[in-house]
């Protein structure tokens, strides 16, 4: 495994983390906690230690399926990062709620659902500019950082991108950005990348798989089940974005490396990128994703 430093947190993260929207229940399966336990053990041995969560992802439900491991394991050698603003209702529905009340009581529910003290990274999740310029929310983060409950604030911005929440992250206390980035879409590299760099924040990329079909797994005119939130891109972006995958895999992978591993490590190759947070069905695909750290320089 390969670690780099957080921006100005001074975390020191593993290169690949663990990204855990599927232990939610949206991706096509339901975990139980032997398998939960399973894919976790497997990301510790291989030297990871990010865990990145979010309150939405099965109210709370991927939060409890990890902190009932957390309680049983070291929780020192693990970075534990969730997120805030969004109540889960059913698949792919939300009701948001970034209020200061609020806010304030996902905080609590969060901690009582991971089982820890403090959460190193609590990210503002998904949210509009209009909420995310609230002061008094902020303001009200920041005393939960000096209670002890949360370690560093970032922003795990929204898909659809918003430039000016990276551009102005650094005055609300924000360390950390979450950005939406891999070789199909390379937006935050002109949106995301300078603002980090002027102000040393963390980056996080989060989908590096493009939600999986930069896994090399899906040919084009592939299609997904209908508890598979992939069953909700539009279709014919997505059928475009397959046959991307196929020409990518022809003229610029070498053959003898697999997709998956050289997509994760195309991102990594911009020191700026922290970290990427795959996501992960199985032991098998945590020991996959992990040995994309292989093809990082030091």
């Amino acid at each position: 495994m390969r670690y780099r430093i957080l921006g100005r947190t001074g975390l020191r993260v593993s290169v690949i983390g663990l990204g855990t929207w599927q232990l939610g229940g949206e991706w096509g399966k339901n975990f139980s906690q032997a398998e939960a336990d399973a894919i976790l053990d497997t990301a510790a041995e291989c030297g990871i230690n990010l865990i990145d969560t979010a309150e939405c992802y099965g109210d709370h439900l991927s939060e409890r399926l990890a902190g009932d491991y957390l309680s049983r394991r070291d929780r020192a050698r693990w970075l534990v990062a969730t997120k805030f603003g969004h109540h889960f209702k059913s698949f792919m529905q939300r009701d948001d709620d970034f209020s200061v009340a609020d806010v304030r009581r996902q905080l609590e529910a969060s901690l009582r659902a991971l089982r820890v003290g403090t959460i190193d990274l609590y990210q503002f999740h998904s949210g509009s500019d209009a909420r995310f310029q609230n002061q008094e929310l902020w303001t009200m983060l920041a005393e939960q950082k000096r209670a002890g409950k949360i370690r560093h604030l970032g922003v795990s911005i929204l898909q659809k991108g918003s430039e000016w929440q990276a551009r102005e992250a650094a005055p609300f206390g924000v360390e950390v950005l979450q950005v939406f980035y891999n070789r199909l879409d390379r937006r935050a590299e002109e949106m995301y990348f300078p603002h980090a760099q002027r102000d040393r924040l963390g980056l996080l990329a989060r989908v590096p798989l493009a939600s999986g079909l930069l896994s090399g797994k899906y040919p084009p005119g592939a299609a997904f089940a209908a508890n598979d939130v992939r069953s909700t891109f539009d279709k014919e972006k997505l059928q475009r974005d397959l046959a991307e995958v196929a020409r990518l895999q022809q003229a610029e992978v070498p053959a003898t490396v697999p997709l998956a591993k050289w997509a994760m490590a195309w991102c990594l190759k911009n020191p700026l990128v922290t970290a990427v947070i795959p996501g992960c069905k199985n032991p098998e695909q945590v020991k996959a994703n992990a040995g994309a750290a292989e093809l990082v320089a030091e």
